[in-house]
């Protein structure tokens, strides 16, 4: 529960540092948010790593995953399709409802709302010893699916943003090749997986993919780039290890301390909110979420709580499906989705690459803050119905 809560504290540290850094390192301050990006798209990588490490399915039996994906899939969708909603009929004025461009750049930006990040959730049921029950089993196979939806569908939001181009066609082929590979040679590389390894390799799938964007940059101008977002690549490198468990202590810190780094250097990642440089940095926004004018704080809270409700409600879908198991059950996979992390933190820094920003990029960060403070009483309430329905194994 700790762990949890100190991703809010330390998500809630960079927000502030956010705000004062520009005045504080002045002319310094560019290259300092060079730096500091570019270390957090290292941070993602080996969050994502780890993610596709943690994807093992039995190919020979893909066709009895099939509903479980479609379920995963609309429990990601859901929640995104309603903040979207909410972000365009709610914080948008009505001249702005018929906009491709406003429809676009909050796809992108309320994506934020379905990623999960169930691990606490999974070491909560296993000291319970219901590491064998069915809804263990069911929660890890949707967190797992959730997550790859999560991924996949940043890829037709990118083309989206990028426009008809030939572009396009490069990253769908680009995505195409890495989604086979990752398949065919899924848990074939036997490999080292110490912390350090993985970095290493964070660091080199950073690196290509960077290297990619600016050779392209420079061949055919900045506008007209090809950018792989880091998510996609690092997952699959993840994919095609042999899965080992290494938890050791030191494997433990060097982990967590990553997550810890990445949700600082999130926070400290965001625009600035109020003052003149804010208001300056609006009127000259290029996109319409950056444009929007900000809101009183107070204002502000009542949309977290509303996006949150919206976000957490859409996660019930597993609720209406596999119907020979108790309610109880069906529950409780649902609120295990609700839990947030480090994959839903990082679309958000995805969408502030497209200049997108304004009063619904801090409803996003600060909603994705309320729910982690919220995972811990989210775990408790999967606990309570778990040991309503299943018999713990000796």
């Amino acid at each position: 529960m700790r762990k949890v809560l100190s991703f809010s504290l330390f998500l809630m540290l960079g927000l502030v540092a956010s705000q004062l850094l520009p005045g504080a390192l002045g002319a310094a301050y560019p290259g300092f948010k060079a730096t500091t990006d570019t270390l957090l798209y290292v941070c993602l990588g080996f969050i994502m790593i780890n993610v596709g490490r943690e994807f093992e399915i039995d190919k020979s039996r893909w066709r009895s995953y099939t509903a479980d994906y479609f379920i995963a899939m609309a429990t990601a969708a859901l929640p995104w399709l309603l903040i979207a909603l909410y972000y365009v009929f709610v914080l948008l004025p009505s001249d702005l409802w018929g906009s491709p461009e406003a429809w676009k750049e909050n796809l992108l930006l309320s994506r934020f709302a379905a990623p999960t990040s169930a691990g606490i959730l999974f070491t909560m049921l296993a000291a319970l010893h219901l590491k064998k029950s069915w809804i263990y089993r069911k929660i890890q196979v949707l967190a797992i699916f959730d997550d790859l939806d999560t991924i996949l569908l940043m890829i037709p939001l990118q083309i989206l943003m990028i426009g008809l181009k030939w572009q396009m066609f490069a990253i769908v082929g680009v995505v195409t090749l890495l989604l086979a590979v990752g398949w065919r040679w899924q848990a074939k590389w036997d490999v080292r997986q110490d912390w350090k390894r993985i970095l290493g390799l964070a660091v080199v799938v950073c690196a290509l993919t960077q290297l990619l964007y600016l050779a392209t940059a420079h061949w055919y101008g900045p506008e007209n780039s090809i950018h792989i977002e880091v998510l996609l690549p690092a997952f699959v490198i993840g994919m095609l290890m042999k899965h080992r468990e290494l938890d050791t202590p030191a494997e433990r810190r060097a982990s967590t301390g990553i997550s810890f780094l990445f949700m600082l250097l999130v926070g400290m990642s965001m625009p600035l909110v109020t003052g003149t440089a804010a208001s300056d940095a609006a009127a000259a926004a290029g996109s319409v979420t950056a444009a929007q004018p900000m809101m009183p704080w107070g204002i502000l809270l009542l949309h977290v709580v509303a996006v949150s409700a919206l976000s957490n409600l859409g996660k019930l879908v597993p609720v209406f499906f596999y119907r020979d198991r108790q309610l109880s059950e069906r529950l409780a996979l649902s609120v295990g989705m609700f839990t947030r992390g480090e994959v839903g933190a990082g679309v958000i820094f995805i969408a502030l690459g497209y200049s997108l920003g304004g009063p619904a990029l801090i409803i996003s960060v600060l909603t994705l803050v309320l729910n982690l403070i919220l995972t811990g009483g989210f775990v408790v309430w999967v606990k309570r119905l778990a040991l309503r329905s299943a018999v713990p194994e000796e």
